[in-house]
This record gives structure tokens, sequence and C-alpha cells, in this order.
């Protein structure tokens, strides 16, 4: 068996859909159906129930999956090892906003646990790159929001959070339960800076047109997007569920699109430590996302 094999069946079994696990792979399904199919002709039993709304695991393959996952992971700390022995090896992590707050300590360890002998050297980007420095070469993953343009750069979804308006306590919306577009399209909303990526800042204004919003202040930074709120009273959307400043509420958003939490990388060529964070990324955040939501999320961080 070999570990490519075995990834491509971790990830059939975890995403239980062939077509979502091509996704995933950055591959088309054909291939990964034959890999498969081979993966089971070699072990000589049936891995996967296949159905037309997906498969599921036999017993057989339930036991591959945690055998699998745990050669993986063996094959990650022999990989790491390698590379300390051969040289201090550094991995550059670009951050946006809130990307990493709530479960950065998690992450990082780990991150850690998998690769003790790596050192982590993290850069904090400002709106006017939502790459977080990836595109200019500064970064080697980054975790962001998405939407930016991505040629060039492959992302994968870790979460989805809903947006909301934030506003000043004293607002007359405040108390709402829920706000649409149309409650807040005269106010003044917070810009970004010239240059800019176009897909982010229509995001954000929730419009392909932002030029057309009543314009407020310019801002870089979460803190400056907050208090251009408390001073000037303009408007902005966040993701839901991150404590605020006393002064500031957030009032979901009924009409807009929630917000993709991702982890980005360069398309071409990714160095196996790049591989490795974004593997354990994305199982950190599934991991996460299984367990039960807290009962009282709190505010909202921009951004």
């Amino acid at each position: 068996m070999e570990l490519r094999t075995l990834r491509y069946f971790v990830s059939v079994a975890e995403e239980l859909h062939f077509g979502r696990a091509a996704a995933r792979l950055r591959m088309t399904q054909p291939p990964l159906s034959r890999a498969i199919q081979r993966l089971e002709t070699d072990l000589g039993c049936a891995l996967l129930r296949r159905s037309p709304s997906g498969v599921a695991l036999t017993p057989a393959g339930a036991l591959l999956y945690e055998e699998a996952r745990a050669l993986l992971a063996q094959a990650e700390r022999a990989r790491a090892r390698v590379v300390a022995v051969a040289g201090a090896a550094t991995v550059t992590l670009g951050t946006l906003a809130d990307s990493v707050e709530r479960t950065g300590a998690a992450l990082a360890a780990a991150f850690r646990d998998r690769h003790p002998g790596v050192r982590v050297a993290v850069r904090e980007a400002d709106f006017a790159d939502p790459t977080a420095g990836l595109r200019a070469g500064l970064v080697d993953v980054a975790l962001t929001r998405a939407p930016f343009a991505s040629d060039g750069i492959a992302t994968h979804v870790l979460g989805s959070d809903p947006v909301g308006v934030v506003l000043r306590a004293d607002d007359p919306l405040a108390g709402r339960e829920q706000v649409r577009l149309a409650d807040v399209a005269d106010r003044p909303w917070f810009r970004f800076p010239d240059g800019t990526d176009p897909a982010w800042q229509a995001f954000w204004a929730a419009t392909s047109e932002p030029e057309r919003r009543r314009p407020g202040p310019v801002v870089r930074t979460v803190h400056e997007c907050l208090q251009s709120v408390l001073w000037s009273g303009s408007v902005g959307l966040a993701p839901l569920g991150h404590a605020l400043p006393a002064g500031l509420t957030v009032v979901p958003l009924t009409d807009a699109p929630p917000s993709r939490l991702v982890i980005a990388w360069r398309a071409e060529r990714p160095t196996p430590l790049v591989r490795s964070f974004v593997r354990i990324a994305a199982d950190h955040y599934r991991t996460r996302a299984s367990r039960p939501a807290p009962a009282d999320p709190g505010g909202a961080g921009a951004g």
C-alpha cells in the first residue's frame, strides 16, 4: 500500500463522497475511484459501500481508516525528524484579523506535536492583502478569509461563519434580532485602502460595486474597523461569534453570504511541511466543528 493511496482513501472515508474527496484532493474523480478499487483488490476486501447518495465504510474500511491515519501521521513525524536533522526548518504563517485568534493555541500545539523541531514564524497582515503575504511570497501558508483572487493559490475551506453588522450599542438598530442590507444601505461603510483585492472589497461591502456605498473611514485592521464604528458611526460586516469592545454590538445580517475561513498556500510544488500544515489545520478544524457549539457565542470580531 502506498502512502498516496492511503491519503486518497482517508479523504474518501472522511468526505463519504467521491466527488467531494476528489475536489479536496484537487484531482478528478475517475483516477480517485480507480485508486480505491486497486486498494480493495490489493487487500482482497470491500472497504466502501457505494450508493447514489455517497459511500459508507465497511467494517474493514473503518479499521483501515484508523490504521491509515496512524500510518500517515507516523510518516509525517518521520519526515519532520529527518528535516530537523538536516537543519533547522521554518514555516512562515500568515494570518489575517480573527483567522486564528480563537483556535490558534490548539492548532499550534497540534503542529508542534507533529513537528517538534520546526520553527513557525508568524506574520500578521492587514486588510490590504487578504492573502496575508502569500501572494507577495512573504509567507509559506496563510490562515485567512475568502474571497480573494486565487490565481496560483490553492485553498481549503476550514469553516464558515454567518456575518452581522457591527453597530454602536446606542444605534437604533442595535436592539433588533436581525437586520437586512436595506436597513443599513444608506449608512457610511468603512472602506479598504486603494489596491485592495476587488473580490475582498466586494464581499465586505456586500455589493459588487463597493464604490457606490456611502464612504466611511479607510481602515486596515480590525481595531481600526471597530474604532471607526465607535467614533464615526460607520457600519461594516463581521463574522459572528467573537467578543466586541464595550459600546459595540453586532446584529445578524439575514441576506449576506457567510464568511469562509480558509487555509491557503501556493499551488505550485508546495513543500512537505506546507502540505503537512494544511492537513493538520484541516484535521484540527474538522474535529473542532464536530464538537457541540457553546450555548452563547458572544459578540463578534470584525474582519
